[in-house]
């Protein structure tokens, strides 16, 4: 018998979540997670939903790919002229959420966003397989474009282009750091009563950890 949406449920049990085992900030409470991540094999495991809202106060998510993090905060890299890249510039506030079912865990994660130094930007354009440094020379990315075809010759005509010279950044390619105002850490718990702790960043840069229902 086919399932309704209203149907889909899942009673989650692996693991607790409480302040006695919880790190003293969201950072060290993330690269515990993350660690744990990394070991049980996800797939994907770097992908995260961005949220940006626009000029007009329209939200838009998407899913990007963290590529580094500390205690500054969360990396992602870029098209800076894509329609999140717009977003960022006239609201820098942000959103990510990472979803590891495997795990039946939850980060969110609110911030404020600001570029990453050129020189960071440079290290990780060049460490992309050839392909990837071409593409980011050929996507107008977010932009309206007439077909397949185009795009493909143009990725022609940039791969000629730099057959001879250094295949370098382009400027409007780049990264973003969202630097962590609050960060919630959500493990699923049987009967929907979830643990959810939530790190709230303070003036003198602890972090405030409290119990959220859920």
């Amino acid at each position: 018998m086919l399932q309704t949406v209203a149907d889909i449920r899942k009673d989650y049990k692996l693991q607790s979540l409480s302040e006695q085992d919880a790190e003293a900030t969201a950072w060290a409470q993330f690269d515990k997670w993350w660690k744990e991540a990394i070991h049980s094999a996800i797939d994907e495991v770097n992908a995260m939903t961005l949220a940006t809202v626009n000029a007009a106060g329209i939200p838009a998510a998407r899913i990007v790919l963290l590529k580094g993090y500390d205690e500054q905060g969360f990396t992602f890299f870029t098209n800076y002229q894509s329609n999140k890249g717009h977003d960022l510039d006239v609201h820098p506030h942000a959103s990510l959420v990472f979803f590891w079912k495997e795990l039946e865990r939850q980060v969110r994660i609110t911030g404020i966003a600001e570029k990453v130094s050129a020189a960071e930007s440079d290290e990780y354009f060049n460490s992309r397989p050839q392909g990837s440094r071409i593409g980011a020379w050929t996507s107008p990315q977010s932009q309206v474009i007439e077909s397949r075809h185009w795009l493909e010759e143009r990725e022609k005509q940039f791969t000629e282009t730099f057959r001879n010279q250094p295949l370098t950044r382009p400027e409007h390619w780049g990264g973003y750091r969202i630097k962590p105002l609050s960060v919630e850490f959500w493990q699923g718990r049987p009967s929907r009563l979830h643990d959810r702790l939530l790190y709230t960043l303070q003036g003198n840069g602890s972090w405030k950890i409290e119990r959220l229902a859920p």
